[in-house]
Order: structure tokens, then C-alpha cells, then sequence
């Protein structure tokens, strides 16, 4: 049995680990019932046939056409080219910060020339097959899928793939790859499909039909950021702003339905299409969504955001606690169509799959990300602004978990030096945000703030002009003003803590002091799930204080304050639910019992709670008695 473990002080029944994509490639140009195409524009030529899967295992066909016209022939004069030419798979995916070497999951590989004859290849590094350039014409392989691996390296599953005989997560990056220095040539996806499946994406097929479906991609950037969800499917479309959204859901029970996410969806949206200005700057956006029961392979869950799409890998809970539960992550996933679409840098837009090469502008992509999903609801009063302030203060907390190391640093190491420090682009990086807002407000008396200036910089550069990363800063001061670069200066390239107090007055708002507050604690005793049963048990009784002492090691909690018990409520029941000090507590556990602890039987325990102190970190109020000035800017701000 696997058990996930954790202390009370700190509960945590999953981890959240929502490794945001950055890909900024440009949409697809070919929509609408296209029949035909250029062959002489085409280079690669896939074929995946999912029903010939077997033991988990999909293949897959490259045809390659035209590699002499993508790859003429040099003059005498010139030095001479390679006579070989690599294959790769992506050894990391935009986003994701993490390395998974994706040619990892390939094997049977085969490469043939045009007369059928099987050619002889290296295979240098998990991700690259060097074979000769000249007379290719197929390769051939198996895809083992990332869900079920043993491997130790886990696949985040949002960025991973699943074969199975009901559904097929295709992450295009996990599936196909491209040709050595011709990553921007064209591909054509051919998908052979199961009877009645339905195949969820981003992109617009050239042509579909009841067995298989046609694709036509501009690139390989734009393939491997259109991820595929095909199954039987259950799907609500709507529109929003102008642009199309899809709904999709697969849960093998059955037991959740697009139609009740959707809803649910749709309202944020609209909230976030009148953020935006009224219009959303898309014509197609995917919300892809695998239900799974029982643990995930890697032990997380949570979602992988595209430029048109967003992936999500959620467990199974209550329909309106899931539906919440999307709408939290998609607020942040969808605004990614600002940024880092319409604004990224470089090293985004020319992305290298096997080399990466990161941008110093985590807290643009997902720190400005971050605070307008936050801001959004405040905006478009969906919370109040204590509510807001509240989340804040939980990001000022977190962030103080991390070290003060500069962003942009941090930014630049997210791979390998600074790798443990990445999680702060949703904290302090969504702060940068707020605060850079407020003095955008401050010294423009209101008029101009960061969704103005995101909206210029869309203009500026937009999906197909990338940033040089260096200039960024001085751009941003030139369009705005001079003291704009004194606070990347020191909040972002430098270790200065954030201006909280001296900006925050400005529109009326104060910082509070440091303080303690008493706290439930449920025993100080470690704690495990059965990812079977969903039975929460105590495992490990060292540190228990008076109210954990009630317990013995192996008890499985069954009922607190007459209340069923399991991994799904039980924060629930643990965090949110309000005890007083004088209130006895009622907790029903099956316990073990003999000589040999081989009879279970079930036990009354009562107790009062026990509340220990907890720091406090500072947190935000608003000033009752605020200027005229205050009230301006805090109106600007706020509406």
C-alpha cells in the first residue's frame, strides 16, 4: 500500500505543483473545412494510430517529404554539409521548468529510405537518433505513455500522456518530434481513431470523419503547444468576447459533466472578457479537463497552460467543489493569452526544446498573470476588497518562505541553481504585480495602471515580435516613466523588500503589524491517506500533544463531531470548521484490538480542542478616514 504522509501542523492532502507553460507561438492559420494543401510546403507527414494500442503503448509513422528542398544541396565553393541529419524529442516543454526528457518514452525506433530499407542511426542522448540525411524517408516508433511510469523522474501529468482503451491525453510534445534546425516547416497529423471518439483541441482539423482526423500546424511550436484530449466525447462549446470556447471532460466514472464545469466557466470569463476591455483577442480557446480517481502517479495535480488551450488533471470531488476548483486555476491559465502570448521574450519565441535558454521575465509571465486573476474577481466584484487584501497577505506569508534572492536571478536559475525558489513567481512575483500597479496609478494620478501598460506592450510587439530580454526594463520606463526603472531597479533586479506601506497609503490602504493568533491544532500527530480507500489513519504518534495523546498508532478516523471522514473533507473538517476551547469534541475511530491487534473495533474518543500560537504575519486594512487623493486612486485601482 502507497501512503502519502504529512504532519498535522502542516496538512496537505495534495500538492498543487501548477507548472505554468509559457509557449507564445501564433495560432493556426488554416481554419475552417480546408481540404487542400501545398504538398510541396509540407516537410513532415505524422500518422498516430490509436487503435492499435497495446500495453499502453500508441505508434506512430513520419513520413518526410521534400527534406532536399528544406535542406538543398551547397555549392562546390561551400564547405560541405552533414550527410547526417538528428531527430529529436523534447528534453523540456515551455513551462513546465523541469527536465523530462521526453525521448525517453520511445522505443522500437526505425528509420527508412525511400526504397523501404531499414537505415542505421546513433542515438547519442535520450532525445536525439542521428542517422544519414540522404534517401530518408520514414521513421517508426512506439510512444509509452507518462501516467503509469515507474520511472523515478515523474511526469507532471497535465504535461504528460495517457494510452488507454477509453481515453488518450495526447501532449503533442510527448508524441512527435521534428528534424534537426527545421523545427518552423509544416506538419501534417493524421489521427486514426476509435469509433466514436472525438478529438478535443486547440487546433482546427482540415478535415475530420468518423476514423480519423487531418491537421495541418504551421510549426512545431504550435504543435507541441496544441495538446489533444480524444475520447467518447462530453464536450459544451460557447462563446465569449468574440472567441469560441470548448468545455471538455473525461472522467471514466462518468460521474462529472462538461455542462456543470462549463457553467461555472463561463461566468469567469465574462468576468475576465470585461477585465480585458470587452472583447477577448482570440478566435479558439480549449479547456481540456481529465478527472481522475483514486492518487496520481507523480502526487500532484493541477494544470499546464497554452497559448489556446489549458490542460487540467484534478481528482474527483463534489461537482461544485471541482467546478471552483477549475475556474480558481483557469483564471491564472487563461490570462496567459496576454502574456507571455502577446508578450514574451526571445528565448520564448525561439524556443529551444533540447538547450532551453531561460528569460529573466518570470514576473511577467506569471507574476502579472497571477495578480490579474486575483485582481479580476475584485474588479469585477466577485469579492471585496478585504477579501482581496486577505489573499495578498497569504501571498506576503508564502513569499516569506523563500529566499531574497533577485527575480530575475531566480528567473535565470529556475532550472538548475534556483530551481527550489520557482513557486515564488505565484507569491512574490503576483506582489511585484500589485505594487508595480499602484505606482503605475500613483504617477499617472490615476489614469494609467499595469493592464495599460500590458495592453501597449501587446501592441508593441504581439504574438509574432518577440522582446530582446536585456531592454525589456528600459522599454517599460520609456513608455511610462523614468521612476518606473528605479522599481525594477531595486524590487525586481535587486533584493529590496516591496514598498507595501509607502505605496499602499497612497491609495488608502494600511499595513498591520506582526503579531500571534491561537490556532486549532489536531494533535501534533502524523497522518496518512490509503489512496485506495481514502481513509485518513494516524502512523506516527512522536510529538503528540494533550489532544493527540487520545490517539494510538493504526487508529483510522471515521467520524469528528458526527461528520464522515475522509480525504476529502477532512482539511475541511481539520481548517475551516470552528471550535471553541470549552467545546468538547467527539472523534469516532476504528481501532485495533488483541494481543495480535488482529480485531477492529470502533472507539469514542472526547477530548477539548487544543489551540496553540501561531505567528502572524503582517496583513492589510483600509483606512476608514482617507483624502481625496486616496479616494481617486483607490477607485482607478480598484474599478
Amino acid at each position: 500500500m502507497n501512503i502519502f504522509s504529512f504532519r498535522s501542523k502542516f496538512l496537505s492532502l495534495f500538492f498543487i505543483l501548477s507548472f505554468f507553460a509559457q509557449s507564445s507561438f501564433s495560432q493556426q492559420v488554416i481554419t475552417g473545412d480546408v481540404e487542400i494543401y501545398d504538398p510541396s510546403t509540407i516537410l513532415y507527414s505524422y500518422k498516430i494510430d490509436l487503435t492499435k494500442t497495446n500495453n499502453d503503448q500508441v505508434p506512430v509513422e513520419l513520413l518526410i517529404t521534400n527534406l532536399d528542398k528544406f535542406r538543398p544541396a551547397v555549392e562546390p565553393t561551400d564547405p560541405p554539409k552533414e550527410d547526417s541529419i538528428s531527430f529529436f524529442m523534447p528534453k523540456i516543454v515551455p513551462g513546465t521548468y523541469r527536465i523530462y526528457d521526453f525521448g525517453r518514452f520511445l522505443s522500437d525506433f526505425k528509420v527508412f529510405d525511400k526504397e523501404g530499407n531499414e537505415i542505421g542511426f546513433s542515438h547519442p542522448t535520450e532525445n536525439e537518433w542521428r542517422f544519414p540525411a540522404k534517401n530518408v524517408s520514414k521513421i517508426t516508433y512506439l510512444v509509452d505513455d507518462t501516467f503509469d511510469s515507474q520511472e523515478k523522474n515523474k511526469v507532471f501529468e497535465p504535461g504528460g500522456t495517457d494510452i488507454e482503451e477509453d481515453v488518450f491525453v495526447i501532449n503533442t510534445h510527448g508524441f512527435f518530434g521534428y528534424l534537426e534546425g527545421l523545427k518552423r516547416n509544416s506538419f501534417l497529423l493524421n489521427v486514426i481513431k476509435p469509433k466514436k471518439f472525438y478529438g478535443s483541441t486547440p487546433l482546427t482539423p482540415i478535415n475530420t470523419g468518423e476514423k480519423e482526423d487531418l491537421y495541418l500546424v504551421s510549426d512545431y511550436h504550435l504543435l507541441a503547444d496544441s495538446p489533444m484530449l480524444y475520447c467518447v466525447p462530453d464536450t459544451v462549446t460557447f462563446d465569449v468576447g468574440g472567441a469560441e470556447i470548448l468545455v471538455s471532460v473525461f472522467h471514466g466514472k462518468g460521474a462529472v459533466k462538461a455542462k456543470e464545469v462549463a457553467k461555472e466557466v463561463q461566468k469567469s470569463l465574462e468576468a475576465q472578457k470585461n477585465y480585458l476591455g470587452g472583447t477577448l483577442p482570440i478566435k479558439k480557446y480549449a479547456f481540456l479537463i481529465y478527472i481522475f480517481d483514486g492518487f496520481s502517479n507523480s502526487g500532484s495535480y493541477g494544470a499546464l497552460e497554452h497559448s489556446y488551450s489549458s490542460l487540467y488533471f484534478l481528482p474527483n470531488m463534489p461537482t461544485s467543489r471541482l467546478a471552483n476548483t477549475v475556474v480558481e486555476i483557469a483564471a491564472h491559465e487563461f490570462f496567459h493569452i496576454l502574456t507571455p502570448l502577446s508578450i514574451h521574450s526571445e528565448q520564448i519565441h525561439y524556443f529551444d526544446f533540447i538547450n532551453p535558454k531561460m528569460s529573466k521575465h518570470l514576473w511577467l509571465y506569471e507574476g502579472v498573470t497571477e495578480y490579474f486573476a486575483n485582481h479580476v474577481l475584485l474588479q469585477q466584484e466577485l469579492i471585496s476588497l478585504e477579501e482581496f487584501l486577505d489573499k495578498m497577505r497569504e501571498k506576503v506569508s508564502e513569499a516569506n518562505n523563500y529566499s531574497d534572492v533577485p527575480f530575475t536571478k531566480m528567473s535565470l536559475g529556475c532550472l538548475d541553481e534556483h530551481a527550489d525558489e520557482y513557486g515564488n513567481v505565484y507569491e512574490k512575483g503576483a506582489l511585484i504585480g500589485w505594487m508595480l500597479d499602484i505606482r503605475l496609478r500613483e504617477l499617472s494620478d490615476g489614469k494609467y495602471g499595469l493592464m495599460n501598460l500590458m495592453q501597449d506592450l501587446s501592441k508593441k510587439y504581439g504574438t509574432e515580435k518577440p522582446f530582446e530580454d536585456d531592454k525589456l526594463f528600459d522599454v517599460i520606463a520609456e513608455m511610462t516613466y523614468p521612476e518606473i526603472r528605479a522599481f525594477f531597479t531595486d524590487y525586481v533586479e535587486g533584493s529590496k523588500e516591496l514598498p507595501y506601506t509607502k505605496y499602499l497609503k497612497t491609495i488608502g490602504i494600511n499595513t498591520t503589524g506582526d503579531g500571534t493568533e491561537e490556532v486549532f491544532n489536531f494533535g501534533n500527530i502524523g497522518l496518512a491517506v490509503d489512496p485506495e480507500t481514502r481513509e485518513v489513519s494516524v502512523f506516527n504518534m512522536e510529538g503528540a500533544n494533550e489532544f493527540g495523546k487520545m490517539f494510538k498508532e493504526g487508529d483510522v478516523i471515521l467520524k469528528i463531531n458526527d461528520q464522515k471522514v475522509d480525504a476529502t473533507n477532512f482539511l475541511d473538517l481539520i481548517t475551516e470548521a470552528s471550535y471553541k476551547e470549552n467545546e468538547e469534541m467527539k472523534i469516532l475511530v476504528a481501532r485495533k484490538k488483541g494481543r495480535k491487534r488482529n480485531k477492529i473495533k470502533k472507539q469514542l474518543l472526547k477530548s477539548k480542542p487544543v489551540f496553540v500560537e501561531q505567528e502572524q504575519d503582517f496583513g492589510f486594512e483600509e483606512i476608514q478616514e482617507k483624502n481625496e487623493k486616496q479616494i481617486k486612486l483607490l477607485k482607478a485601482w480598484e474599478k
